[in-house]
């Protein structure tokens, strides 16, 4: 944690730091081995082969025991620290709604601020979305260059070709990413939780009605279940694209007039996709930035299929924006991409085959 804070507090004295690389981040350097190239012979499994003897347990597993504790030391040690964690972020700076790639992606990010409490919201048990798996039941994760430098900075290993990189197994990028983002002190997941409306004052997004997800699934089943509240300087929607929770964020912006349509995504194109994906990637409204595959819903961009670089991309450049809205130093105003944003109707230019064009704000 100290070394996070030094660093950070060193880019904050000098904003220029956040662009010596191309993420506004600290790379971690890997070492030569994670950076396989597809002819490579690897010894892996000589390397596994490790004696029983050399990898002696402390603890003599035919007599083990656990050292005793009363049933109630139990409940009471998760139901204060749960109660805690709802208090410390009933009211906070981020609420990401959605924890598959993108919403991961952008806390990852945003959590390298030590500064900036950040909530993240997901329906699931199961917080990753669509990243345990690479597409359909197939195990590997396909993510496009220069993506693959996100996944240095990370600390993922892949199988590196020409103008892509392939992981062995789409479930390492996403256990990876979230044991090292969920360590950090300054995040809370709150999974089996489901963000079922937006708070709203004069025309600003501030903060998400929440409920456990098994409540909102059984409204009809049942008497009225008052919901719970999350205010937030910023709520980030990564909801996915259309499904039975997908793209909620901004459907609820349309059903109450914020926004005009949601046109919905269409057909796969991988190379117009990723891209538009990431350009698009916006506040949509004052406090709602949209994230990954929820902005081909709200844009009409084209669908990406098993290729994952867009939504890592996406989901930082989600963050920065963020970081933005806070006043934080940040890689939208000082970097490439400048202060500028999406002309309007960008479906329009995607359902005519163009480039989106972007404009000086």
């Amino acid at each position: 944690m100290a070394s996070i804070a030094s660093t950070l507090t060193t880019k904050l004295q000098r904003p220029s730091l956040l662009l010596d690389s191309s993420f506004n981040g600290t790379p971690l350097a890997p070492p030569p081995s994670l950076r396989l190239k597809s002819t490579t012979t690897t010894t892996a499994a000589t390397s596994l082969s490790i004696s029983a003897s050399a990898s002696q347990p402390p603890y003599d597993l035919n007599q083990f025991k656990f050292n005793p504790i009363k049933e109630s030391i139990v409940s009471r040690e998760m139901t204060r620290r749960y109660m805690t964690d709802m208090i410390t972020y009933a009211d906070t700076d981020v609420i990401i709604v959605g924890a598959g790639s993108a919403g991961l992606s952008c806390a990852y990010e945003l959590s390298k601020n030590p500064s900036i409490r950040i909530a993240i919201i997901e329906q699931s048990v199961s917080p990753g979305g669509g990243a345990w798996l690479g597409g359909q039941l197939f195990s590997a994760m396909v993510v496009r260059k220069p993506a693959h430098l996100f996944l240095d900075e990370v600390g993922v290993e892949y199988d590196e070709q020409e103008d892509y990189v392939v992981i062995k197994h789409a479930a390492l990028f996403t256990s990876t990413i979230m044991s090292k983002l969920l360590a950090r002190p300054n995040v809370k997941l709150f999974n089996a939780v489901a963000a079922e409306d937006l708070i709203v004052k004069g025309g600003r997004v501030g903060g998400v009605v929440t409920n456990w997800a098994l409540v909102s699934m059984n409204h009809d089943t049942q008497s009225c279940m008052d919901p719970n509240v999350m205010e937030a300087k910023v709520v980030v929607s990564s909801c996915g694209h259309d499904g039975p929770f997908g793209a909620t964020g901004v459907k609820r912006l349309k059903s109450i007039g914020l926004i005009d349509s949601v046109p919905g995504m269409k057909a796969l194109d991988m190379n117009t996709a990723e891209d538009a994906i990431v350009r698009f990637t916006r506040e949509v409204v004052p406090g709602m930035i949209v994230t990954g595959m929820e902005v081909a819903e709200i844009d009409g961009a084209p669908r990406m299929g098993p290729t994952f670089g867009a939504m890592m991309i996406s989901g930082q450049k989600a963050a920065h924006l963020a970081l933005k809205s806070l006043g934080e130093a940040n890689g939208i105003e000082d970097g490439e991409v400048g202060e500028r944003k999406v002309v309007e109707e960008p479906e329009l230019l995607l359902a005519a085959g163009e480039s989106p064009e972007v404009a000086d704000a």
